[in-house]
């Protein structure tokens, strides 16, 4: 799982959790927000729904937000293969993929 260093990440109890369930934490350089693809993702909803926007209630901005969310779910196709050619590749061992 890929985290950025927001301090309750590392908490010990999330660490434990991890252990329990076979997850491994990935830290994320700092200032390297840019490296998690969530991020592009909330830069994309805060340009087309939030950038240049006056929105008279909390209610009006969670529409558009939501509008956005719905129009970019549609047209969503998974991320596949990402920079197969990528050095990092080389330097992480992935596990097989189940058949």
């Amino acid at each position: 799982m890929v985290l950025d260093n927001f301090s309750p990440h590392k908490h010990a109890e999330v660490r434990a959790w991890a252990a329990d369930h076979r997850v491994e934490l990935v830290f994320l350089p700092t200032y390297c927000s840019w490296l998690n693809w969530i991020e592009a993702e909330f830069a994309a909803l805060r340009y087309f729904a939030l950038n240049g926007t006056d929105h008279r209630s909390h209610d009006e901005q969670n529409a558009a937000i939501a509008a956005y969310v719905r129009w970019r779910n549609a047209r969503a196709k998974p991320k596949t293969n990402f920079a197969p050619d990528s050095p990092i590749r080389s330097w992480t061992e992935y596990p097989a993929k189940a058949a």
